[in-house]
């Protein structure tokens, strides 16, 4: 691996998070995206900037590290004002960035921890956004990517982390360099998406009949959903074909209100948001999902989300997450497209990478473990009894499983203040190993 070096953009950082501050950053941050799309994408990499400062909460900064696994990744970071402080980890999911942690951030420093949030491999301004859909998987699979985390940290010059916190697609990212280097990731808290461990290895097999693995049953369960009325499809499989990139990035709408109704249809804001377990894994359990997760067979996920678009009344209303920080999303997103995050759903179902993480197989999270979602969330649900598996065998020292009021799958951004005590909590007590 290559000594990872540090390129440092340091700001001064006083004074409250005011809208003038915000707009101006923003013109910061819009400057580069222009540039770097009249210049093209493989140029994108080297022409992006750090944040301004008044886009950011005081006391947080924008750097960059560079060598990181190929990468030169782009992070986030508070608490870096004392050398010798614990570090804490924070893993952003789909389709959201480093930035998605900035309401948390304070609160875990000033608990006396160094708090490290990158753009993840794929994402932002981390370089190899320009990622295209015939490109390689193997640099987005799930052990590459702990590798990228354990090359952040060191490069930092930390031995460990306090605890790794993943959310969404950073969930089992987390869960992973629970499992692989419990040395280093010392706990771990995993959001909104339950990690269902490594896979399975066939077991005593010995007295099987030739070729009783190669004739497993086979998974229908898509076949099914598209065999309902209306026909269906679930998202994930949606995110793994060469179309869905496209659909979002050049949304009818605008990448803009794309963002808005997708973020607005996963939060609490949105009503129907009222998730129960389901029964099993069958396409009529599934049907019983919000469109978006599984959708309609003819429709991409810019036109299922278009429907639900909130009121100009409700998006002034929505304190969460204001039109000028939503517009850090969709300015990022713009730039680089969705592909790069798209990558990770793709390295999930190719069945490619698995063999490799049989390596791990009947290996549990035996570091201190926690599960915080929101309750209007149905990704805590959606996999039948995943939940449950990682409560009772995949986590040998699950501490608490925490669903918040008032959030959907956003949990950190809609309630940051409860998620930031349940995070110090655990820091603070059960979270020491």
């Amino acid at each position: 691996m290559q000594k990872a070096t540090i390129d440092l953009v340091s700001f001064p950082n006083g004074g409250a998070l005011t809208r003038r501050r915000l707009m101006q950053g923003l013109v910061a941050v819009l400057a580069p995206a222009a540039m770097a799309r009249k210049v093209g994408a493989a140029a994108q990499a080297t022409e992006v900037a750090a944040y301004s400062p008044a886009v950011l909460p005081p006391g947080i900064r924008s750097r960059f590290v560079n060598n990181i696994n190929g990468l030169r990744m782009h992070v986030l970071e508070a608490g870096f004002e004392d050398k010798d402080r614990p570090a804490v980890l924070l893993l952003h999911g789909f389709p959201e960035l480093a930035y998605s942690w900035r309401k948390v951030m304070r609160p875990i420093a000033a608990a006396g921890y160094h708090v490290i949030a990158p753009d993840v491999r794929g994402y932002g301004r981390t370089s190899g956004t320009d990622v295209g859909y015939d490109d390689d998987l193997a640099p987005f699979r799930s052990l590459n990517q702990v590798r990228d985390m354990l090359g952040l940290v060191s490069a930092f010059g930390h031995r460990s982390v306090a605890a790794v916190i993943g959310h969404d697609q950073g969930s089992p990212l987390a869960g992973w360099c629970a499992v692989v280097r419990p040395d280093v990731f010392r706990s771990v808290v995993m959001m909104s998406a339950p990690f269902g461990g490594p896979p399975a290895l066939p077991f005593n097999t010995a007295d099987a009949a030739p070729g009783a693995a190669a004739n497993a049953p086979a998974d229908t369960i898509y076949d099914e959903l598209a065999a309902l009325s209306p026909p269906r499809k679930h998202y994930q499989r949606y995110y793994t074909t060469r179309e869905a990139n496209q659909n979002m990035w050049h949304a009818t709408q605008g990448i803009h209100a794309f963002l808005r109704a997708y973020y607005h249809m996963k939060s609490a804001d949105w009503k129907q948001n009222k998730p129960a377990p389901l029964a099993a894994r069958t396409a009529s359990e599934w049907a019983k999902l919000p469109r978006y997760y599984v959708m309609d067979l003819d429709k991409g996920m810019a036109e299922t989300v278009a429907a639900e678009m909130p009121t100009a009344a409700e998006i002034a209303a929505c304190k969460w997450l204001p039109d000028a920080e939503l517009r850090v999303y969709s300015t990022e997103y713009g730039r680089t497209g969705f592909q790069g995050g798209l990558e990770g759903y793709r390295t999930g179902s190719s069945g490619r990478f698995t063999a490799e993480q049989q390596l791990f197989s009947g290996r549990t999270i035996d570091v201190p473990s926690m599960f915080i979602g929101g309750k209007s969330d149905w990704g805590v649900y959606q996999n039948p009894g995943a939940l449950e598996r990682m409560q009772k065998t995949v986590c040998t020292r699950m501490l608490g499983t925490h669903l918040v009021d008032g959030a959907g799958h956003w949990v950190q951004q809609e309630q940051p203040d409860e998620v930031s005590k349940l995070f110090v909590q655990f820091l603070q007590t059960g979270g020491r190993a």
